[in-house]
């Protein structure tokens, strides 16, 4: 834990020396991001997580929640066994700042639990008493980066549309980018104003990699004349594979890998968008608490 840490220090350091000035953070509310997929096997909670580190080499401070109840992931992507879990806070048996735990290199992480069904299968009471805790998280990062479970499910609808930005990952597969556009069709049509960036995962070329993202962002303007952002590809990488084998993330294990470089550029293009300010963490609770009552 004490060497990755000490790398994702030196990857920072690099990244800052590369900019050419040293990044300070100043004080703000967190921003709300969903990563969130059409279909599983895309790679989206690698995305989540090493986009996470990405983000912590740029000199933010980054939370992740995973918010799959049913088949949550990230700690075991991580290589970690934590004491408590997000199942905890859901049923009482914990505060929601204690289920926060440190993963490798320092990212603050709440584990999602598996086999705990659907947020939205909870009674009323309990939701409202777990979404009010989860205010305690405000000003405990600068990213709340928020790992859903893929698909068109009520609770995957419902952290989506409370986001202050959805990121939708997809590959250049003809079923992944339906099922990617399916999902998009779905938030859009209950928020057209919604902030969706597209990031193409496992592309063998950056030909193929924009390809997919224009026939994406075309039907977009064409059947719901909504846009997105393209922020960028990840290729394939065989780095990735052996880290997932081996738990470890790969910005971490092979920084200089092509995966890398492309996560973090991803992040760069992040930060270099203040268009729309963050809500912070309290709004963002506010919106979720108010979607899942629209649904019940």
């Amino acid at each position: 834990m004490r060497d990755q840490a000490e790398r994702l220090r030196q990857i920072a350091d690099k990244f800052r020396s590369e900019a050419g000035e040293s990044r300070g953070r100043a004080p703000r509310r967190a921003r709300v991001l969903a990563v969130t997929s059409g279909k599983g096997g895309v790679g989206k909670t690698n995305v989540s997580v090493n986009l996470s580190y990405a983000l912590m080499a740029l000199g933010q401070e980054v939370m992740v929640l995973d918010a799959d109840l049913g088949l949550a992931n990230v700690d075991v992507l991580l290589g970690t066994v934590p004491q408590q879990h997000l199942g905890h806070a859901l049923t009482g048996q914990a505060d929601i700042l204690d289920v926060i735990y440190e993963g490798p290199g320092r990212l603050k992480l709440i584990a999602g639990g598996s086999g705990m069904g659907d947020l939205a299968d909870l009674q009323e009471a309990d939701l409202q008493r777990f979404i009010q805790s989860l205010r305690k998280l405000e000003n405990r990062a600068d990213y709340l980066v928020i790992d859903t479970g893929a698909g068109l499910g009520r609770s995957v609808r419902n952290f989506v549309l409370s986001a202050d930005m959805v990121l939708v990952v997809t590959t250049p597969e003809p079923t992944a980018m339906t099922d990617a556009y399916a999902l998009i069709k779905s938030v859009v049509q209950k928020n057209p104003a919604a902030d969706i960036k597209l990031i193409v995962n496992q592309v063998e070329s950056k030909a193929e990699a924009e390809e997919a993202a224009s026939r994406l962002r075309t039907a977009m303007l064409r059947f719901l004349g909504a846009s997105t952002e393209y922020l960028g590809a990840i290729p394939v990488d065989r780095e990735v594979p052996k880290c997932v084998r081996n738990q470890q993330p790969f910005f971490l294990a092979a920084p200089n890998s092509a995966a890398s470089q492309a996560v973090r550029s991803i992040a760069s293009r992040l930060l270099g968008d203040p268009e729309n300010p963050p809500a912070g963490v309290t709004l963002f609770f506010d919106r979720l608490s108010r979607v899942f009552a629209k649904w019940r």
